[in-house]
């Protein structure tokens, strides 16, 4: 089975449910994977939880279910086994043999603490052996406490638990001898050091037996340790995603939980193993509200490129519906400009049937025209052709059509119907393509044409060349000015009366 979603989430622990809760709010059609085996589950209470101290971790987590669902969110029992970049998609597939498809994925899979090799030890791990001073101490307070050292770390860990009680006894076997000044250090605040190895500890009516190799019993209340974080990240080898150089080598992730890949982001222990519950359920949050921040911006440009598609489509039912659609001769303001300049490479932007581009030809111009419509190509080449001219076309949507500078870049009348059609970014784009010590030269529609007593529902933006120079915001150390005025043009009514056309003319010159 295949299954299309906006985001899937795996892991549906406190990081995963908040991201899932982001996510449905946002309307997204969302899916959790969840293995059902949070790190917190050996514990029958949690604390350090604004608002939700003492709280049973399972009913938090039962609680996060039901609000996600109800914003629509898919929660699924199952594991993953392998994630899959497929561009415009991740595909993840699950242990059971079901496959998911996704734009975004949110990893939220958590960690297995890998206890020290001590007999006894997981059977009492979340019940009187302890790792969270922050979230299991102020219950076992004042009482008989151990610290069974793993890492050299876990004098950090001794510290923090000696201000939960005076009866602290620290078995530090697993670093090795202190030395005189981390001995010193816990002698000053009256830790009992035990460097004998633990080999097991056996509960008992009176307390947890610490048992060492030297023989000797240890009672105490409740026993802290940590181990080394197992992330199991092995099903996301494929993505690459970079990893920190924390224990465990976690996912790196920003604050965002943005990660290497774009389509991926990560929260809770998967990027910080160490995290409590607020800091899953913060950074989940953050994550969900990432991806679907990424996916909005995804919406709108595909939206965008939708659109340029059928613009582009529409263009060329216009050209395709007429045997021409043009006259073929130059623009009268574009001849009286370009006559006196020195010949060179020349493109047009929006050529159309090419009258421009073969006029340039003719006058000496190495000669390129890129249009959208293939039939507006074809008759430009076509049109050259019979004038026995050398002018090159591209099918293509603006200047990136095309490769190179050029000594002069037209963009005669390239206007549209469309209320969104990008001309300004197309005549930056156009501004880049000239060589230093070239010109760009726009020509427009400067005013609705006299005979026309109200523009059309959609009619395209008629702005003065003045009003157009500030909105291409060019680099004035870069540009410089040399036309920016409206010209009259002589026309024929509809009618068959004289009439004038307002043509604006924007004429810049590259200075480097």
């Amino acid at each position: 089975m295949t299954n299309e979603w906006d985001a899937v989430i795996f892991g549906g622990g406190a990081a995963g449910l908040s991201a899932a809760q982001m996510l449905g709010r946002s309307r997204r059609r969302v899916l959790v994977i969840d293995a059902g085996m949070p790190r917190n589950r050996f514990a029958d209470h949690m604390h350090g939880v604004l608002g939700h101290d003492g709280v049973d971790p399972a009913a938090l987590l039962a609680r996060g279910r039901a609000e996600a669902e109800r914003y629509g969110v898919v929660i699924s029992v199952g594991t993953v086994d392998e994630i899959a970049d497929d561009g415009d998609r991740l595909r993840i597939s699950r242990s059971d043999g079901r496959v998911d498809w996704a734009r975004a994925l949110v990893i939220a899979s958590g960690v297995r603490d890998d206890l020290p090799d001590v007999p006894g030890l997981r059977k009492e791990w979340g019940r009187s052996v302890l790792h969270c001073p922050y979230c299991h101490g102020w219950e076992v307070a004042g009482q008989r406490l151990g610290v069974l050292a793993a890492s050299p770390a876990s004098i950090h860990q001794i510290e923090l638990v000696r201000q939960l009680s005076d009866d602290v006894t620290a078995f530090t076997a697993a670093v090795g001898p202190l030395g005189e000044a981390v001995a010193g250090r816990l002698a000053a605040r009256g830790v009992a050091i035990e460097p004998a190895h633990v080999r097991e500890v056996v509960r008992r009516d009176d307390g947890l037996a610490v048992l060492t190799g030297d023989g000797a019993e240890h009672v105490v209340d409740a026993l802290f340790t940590g181990g080394e974080p197992d992330l199991g990240l092995g099903f996301a080898d494929a993505l690459r995603l970079t990893r920190s150089d924390q224990p465990g080598a976690p996912i790196a992730a920003d604050l965002r939980g943005a990660t290497s890949h774009p389509r991926v982001f990560a929260a809770g222990n998967a990027t910080m193993p160490f995290a409590n519950v607020p800091v899953a359920m913060g950074t989940g949050s953050m994550a969900g509200a990432a991806a679907n921040a990424m996916l909005a911006t995804e919406d709108f440009d595909l939206a965008v490129a939708q659109r340029t598609v059928l613009r582009d489509a529409e263009w060329e039912a216009r050209y395709a519906a007429e045997d021409r659609f043009w006259s073929g001769r130059v623009n009268a303001s574009v001849a009286a400009i370009v006559a006196d300049l020195t010949p060179g490479r020349a493109l047009d932007v929006g050529s159309g049937e090419g009258g421009d581009v073969v006029w340039l030809a003719e006058h000496g111009w190495d000669a390129t025209g890129v249009d959208v419509s293939a039939t507006a190509v074809r008759r430009a080449a076509e049109f050259a052709a019979s004038r026995d001219v050398a002018a090159t076309f591209v099918e293509g949507d603006g200047p990136a059509a095309v490769d190179g500078r050029f000594d002069l870049v037209l963009a005669s009348f390239l206007h549209s119907w469309e209320p969104d059609f990008p001309r300004i970014r197309m005549l930056r784009e156009a501004a880049d393509r000239v060589a230093p010590g070239g010109l760009l030269l726009v020509v427009s529609h400067a005013a609705p044409p006299p005979w026309a007593r109200e523009a059309p529902a959609h009619a395209p933006a008629m702005r003065t060349p003045a009003e157009e120079l500030v909105l291409l915001d060019l680099d004035p150390e870069t540009w410089s000015p040399e036309i920016v005025e409206v010209r009259q043009r002589d026309a024929t009514a509809p009618d068959g009366t004289a009439a004038h056309l307002d043509d604006g003319i924007l004429l810049l010159r590259r200075l480097r």
